[in-house]
Order: structure tokens, then sequence, then C-alpha cells
């Protein structure tokens, strides 16, 4: 791999979710890969998890590691070329994409989707000039439109915990939200599972269709019962319409998974990226009981990290 933004980075999904489940059993066999190697970490927006679990992951496999919130300690990026810089911007993402990859073997990089413009964010503008400019491989931390080491993590997770032989029935079902939520995570988490060996279905509201490119392959309904019916995952996130860009077009009244939902599936166990707003997205009653394996799930971030840039010093070698 030379970067990694996407499942298509990836030549062998299956192998590289069994590579993280042995590095999980054994994280520091390969400590001195990472030696006198540094990763940078550049944040544009707020982290948890994947700050802590690619931090954690670098440094399993021996590597330095230097963290930058680039909202809140870097000067204001300017992105678009050709441009007289004599408003709010300080300095062009060409020279300081060029200098961070001076001081670091792999970049990772987080940034949001404005959801203001369905173009300027699905043309992915920071992320692709970071890996023109950096001169070294690119770690996706989260990008506007997809979140691939949280999908990685989700596949390493359904994997643990299917039954052997089992082809599990995975269902992606859109919850509600107080705000407009990116469509990176369902986007993402989509095209993994329509790359791996499960039956797929995405239930959501009339409106909050996702772009068709990352669905290729899934079951799409607009009826969660149907949808939860025999199922053995069930992964819960809310995102925006596509189509009516960044708009909220229900209050998803009846889409919140509880208990009496829960009892139409195979004793479904139930997963959400994180962070999650407990009674609104999610009942108390599901993210305290039995069926609940979010923290499990976030739990794995470290070993989809330490996978992937595992294979990206592989690659530098």
């Amino acid at each position: 791999m030379k970067n990694y933004t996407s499942v298509h980075d990836v030549p062998d999904v299956a192998a590289l979710v069994q590579e993280a489940l042995e590095l999980k059993k054994n994280p520091y066999a390969h400590k001195s890969l990472g030696e006198n190697k540094t990763l940078g970490l550049i944040f544009l927006n707020p982290s948890l998890r994947t700050r802590l679990s690619t931090q954690k992951a670098a440094l399993n496999l021996g590597m330095n590691v230097m963290v930058m919130n680039m909202d809140k300690e870097g000067w204001a990026l300017e992105t678009q070329d050709g441009v007289v810089m004599n408003g709010t911007t300080v300095e062009h993402i060409r020279e300081a994409a060029a200098v961070m990859g001076q001081y670091c073997d792999i970049l990772g990089l987080r940034s949001f989707p404005k959801l203001q413009s369905r173009e300027e964010d699905y043309s992915e503008d920071i992320l692709n000039k970071f890996m023109k400019y950096a001169g070294v491989p690119i770690l996706s931390l989260e990008s506007a439109t997809r979140h691939p080491l949280q999908s990685l993590a989700d596949l390493i997770t359904i994997t643990e915990h299917k039954p052997t032989g089992l082809r599990p029935k995975v269902v992606l079902t859109w919850a509600p939200h107080v705000k407009a939520l990116p469509q990176a995570v369902p986007n993402s988490f989509a095209e993994w599972m329509c790359a791996a060996d499960v039956d797929f279905v995405i239930a959501h509201p009339e409106g909050y269709e996702l772009e068709s490119s990352f669905t290729d392959g899934a079951t799409i309904t607009y009826d969660q019962d149907e949808a939860l019916q025999n199922a053995d995952f069930v992964y819960i996130k809310n995102w925006s319409s596509f189509h009516d860009y960044g708009k909220v077009l229900t209050e998803g009244e009846g889409w919140m998974m509880t208990n009496e939902k829960l009892a139409k599936t195979n004793n479904a166990k139930v997963m959400h990226c994180l962070p999650v707003r407990r009674g609104l997205e999610l009942s108390h009653e599901i993210l305290d009981g039995p069926n609940s394996i979010v923290i499990q799930e976030a739990g794995n971030r470290v070993y989809a990290a330490q996978a992937v840039i595992k294979r990206l010093l592989e690659n530098k070698a």
C-alpha cells in the first residue's frame, strides 16, 4: 500500500483483517519495524478514538509520534491554487504538506466536510493535495467522504464475533440526531461491507440514500423492521442527506434502536462508531446491555491502525 484512504487501497481485505487479528494477539511482534520512524498525525477536526488508537498503534510498532491539531495550533491553510493570499489564510497547503513530509515518514490526516457544497466535499481536495505535496504515504484518519480505519475496525469486530462458518447478515440503519452529520462513516462502512463476505442491508428513511458508488451490492430498504429480520449485526449511524446535501429531512421518530426492535433480529450484536448520543441514536438499554459491542469495536481501532501502518512501513522499506 502506498496510501490508505479507502477499501480500494487494499488488495486483499480478508488478509488485512487476519493480519490485524494476529497483531492483536501479539501487538509488539514488529516493534523494530518502526524504529527511528515518525508518524505525524494532523487533525483539522476533533478526535478521541482515532487519535489515541492510531498513536497507540504506532507506538506498538516502535514509531515516534507527533500530533498537531491544526484547527487550534496551526496556521489557517489556503487550499486554492493561483490565489492572492491577502485574506485570512496564512500558509498554502502546498508548503504546509511538503514541510510536514520532511519531518515524518507517514502522515495521518483528519478533515471533515463542511456540508455546504457536495461538489467541494466529494472532490476530497484537502486529502488529495496532501497526497500530492507531502511526498510520504498518507493515512486517512477520516476524510470528507470516508473513514477507512473505522470501517476496517468494524470488519475486524464482525469477524471476531460471528459464529464460525456463518455468512452473517449485517444491517446498517440510520438513526436520529440533533444536527446534520457527514456521510463519511456510512459511505465507508457500506464500501467495506460490499467488499466483505456478508449479506449487507441498508435501512433509512426516504431521502437519505447514499451516493450509489458506495452502496453497489447492498440491499437498500426504507423499512427498518424488514431489514432487522434475522440480522446478526446491526450498525447504528446517523447521516445527513446526500441528494438534498447536508440537510436533515426528518426528526426520525421511531428509528432509534431499542430492545423491542432488537427482538426482531437473530440476537444481533449492536455496533456504533462512537461518540453516540444516548437515548437519541441508541437506547440506554442496548448500550448497557449484552448485545452492545461498541467498546470492543473501539478497542479494535488500535489493531486496524496497526495493520495499516505496518503495511505502509513495509512498502517504504
